[in-house]
């Protein structure tokens, strides 16, 4: 049933070698971005958006920053034509954007067109015709020089309506299923059609070789398109486009092998809505650049508005990993992942402040508007000792030992694997306090004395099962003390060999928390904190914890 053997490859490569393109590195500016959403992912949706839904969504890509936007098919349906006489009625284009229509090449359908567009400040119109040996032979039953002929026609009609009428009219042209046509025969019908315009340095004309439907390895149509850049007559005139269909996946590499071959202009859609799998992506293709230290010229900056938008105009959904924008690109359960970005996240603090080179992380989160705090480290029963004490850092300010980081990690790993479900960092927290703060199941102290004399005494009051006992002993310095206190009570080591400290919040009310660890009489490590306004009541607090859990195991 799988019968691979009856596809053949039906592009054609160019007859001369191209690929110059692979010397370049990378892109290194922006091309022209022109929105198809309007119009080419429009007509991808289930059901249509409605003429106050496309105004949404026409707002929303000019705030992007779109300078050029296509906004319909205006002969092909009532709605479209509405549209495009709503935006020129209404003076709703800016001065710096300009619309776009598409029609086929045929006289009425280019005639109705003129008619939508009539009064706007400036239009590009953008005619096509289908061009491959497929179309060609199976829906026209055309030859090479009828199928020519049809785009010289649509080509002389642009050009007589468009002086007739006066207006500010830009003209586009599209070989339709590009990808699919022997490349000289494309040249050639291209050609033609340059050749009919004379386009100008101050009035040039566009070219626009779309990827109808994939067929290749990107590094196929970039030849292509290379071949087509290097034998375009009037070139220094010709803007040359691309409109990249996602059949094979590769939309978005189409796109970046095509501006490498030469081409100068984008036709996509956000999040790539199209026809079948889609348009290519603007979203992703700009990003590339950005985190190529690339200026996209799109202001892309707040993510999860432009999502939630297009969710709602679409009834489309954005998956969970689409890149830059998916609600899980950017986190990490992995313990190794989590690590790593949290020893990176510390590092760029103290050597690169000016640049990201945070690992598993290709651009800053917090530039598309996500947050470290609920997008980046999330904690499951995959995370790890790093995750789970970055969640904790970045939320509540507590920086754990290293010592005491791979208890607290079995302990959150625990719960989550036995809950099966992601833990929130207030989760977390309380976890990590559950374990470590005011642990006291065998005994609490209840009053501490101390004096200096041959270096600290202390007298430790320890309340045990329902009875108080206090206890002397001496340290050299109050906490050594306490501990020597009990070690001497319950003839169990209290060795310390963890104790940090710091400051939770500033300001004259601000608490401190100490963390303690001590060596149990097993060899094993048990931890404490402590939390107080006074340093000394939060160490005691922690080291009580720690040999409570010490007594519990």
């Amino acid at each position: 049933m799988f019968n691979y053997k009856q596809y053949k490859r039906g592009y054609f490569m160019p007859p001369v070698e191209c690929n110059d393109w692979v010397k370049k590195e990378y892109v290194d500016k922006a091309p022209i971005w022109c929105s198809v959403d309007l119009r080419d992912g429009n007509q991808a949706l289930i059901e249509p958006m409605s003429l106050a839904e496309k105004l949404e969504f026409y707002k929303m890509l000019i705030k992007v920053g779109f300078k050029e936007i296509e906004i319909g098919f205006p002969a092909a349906s009532e709605t479209e034509y509405e549209f495009c006489r709503t935006l020129i009625e209404n003076n709703m284009i800016p001065e710096d954007v300009t619309i776009q229509v598409l029609t086929q090449a045929r006289p009425h359908i280019i005639k109705k067109t003129f008619e939508a567009v009539k009064g706007a400040p400036r239009a590009i119109i953008h005619v096509y015709n289908s061009t491959s040996l497929a179309q060609r032979e199976q829906v026209f039953a055309k030859s090479k020089e009828e199928i020519k002929k049809i785009a010289i026609e649509g080509a002389k009609l642009l050009k007589e309506l468009a002086e007739a009428d006066g207006g500010n009219y830009l003209f586009e042209y599209s070989p339709e299923s590009f990808t699919g046509t022997e490349p000289e025969y494309a040249l050639e019908v291209c050609n033609a059609v340059i050749d009919q315009w004379q386009p100008t340095k101050d009035k040039k004309c566009i070219i626009n070789l779309p990827v109808t439907v994939e067929m290749s390895l990107p590094h196929v149509y970039a030849s292509q398109v290379e071949y087509m850049c290097k034998n375009m007559h009037n070139r220094e005139n010709v803007i040359v486009s691309l409109h990249p269909h996602n059949d094979r996946g590769t939309g978005v590499a189409d796109s970046e092998l095509g501006l490498l071959a030469g081409a100068d202009r984008i036709e996509g859609t956000l999040f790539g809505n199209g026809e079948r799998t889609g348009n290519v992506d603007v979203i992703t293709l700009a990003m590339n650049m950005y985190s190529h230290g690339v200026d996209p010229k799109l202001d892309l900056s707040d993510m999860p508005e432009l999502a939630q938008t297009y969710e709602k105009l679409t009834q489309m959904t954005i998956s969970d990993r689409h890149p830059y924008c998916g609600k899980l690109v950017f986190a990490a359960f992995s313990g190794s992942h989590q690590d790593a970005i949290s020893k990176g996240m510390h590092y760029r603090i103290d050597h690169n402040p000016d640049l990201w080179t945070v690992p598993y992380l290709p651009i800053n989160p917090e530039d598309v508007g996500r947050t470290y705090d609920s997008d980046v480290i999330r904690i499951n029963s995959q995370s790890g000792k790093g995750g789970v004490a970055y969640v904790l850092e970045r939320n509540f300010g507590m920086l754990i030992p290293k010592a005491m980081r791979e208890d607290l990690g079995y302990a959150v790993k625990d719960v989550s694997d036995n809950a099966h479900k992601e833990l929130a960092p207030e989760e977390v927290l309380e976890i990590f306090e559950k374990r470590y703060k005011k642990y006291t199941p065998n005994f609490k102290i209840t009053e501490v004395h101390f004096k200096q004399e041959d270096g600290i005494q202390t007298a430790v009051t320890i309340e045990e099962n329902g009875q108080s006992l206090t206890v002397n002993a001496a340290g050299k310095g109050r906490l050594d003390a306490v501990s020597n206190a009990l070690a001497k009570h319950f003839n169990k080591p209290c060795n310390i060999t963890v104790y940090e400290e710091h400051a939770l919040k500033s300001g004259s009310g601000a608490s401190a928390i100490a963390y303690v660890g001590i060596e149990g009489d097993d060899g094993k490590g048990y931890f404490g904190i402590g939390i107080d306004h006074d340093i000394i009541r939060a160490s005691i607090d922690a080291v009580e914890s720690a040999m409570n859990r010490s007594l519990d195991k």
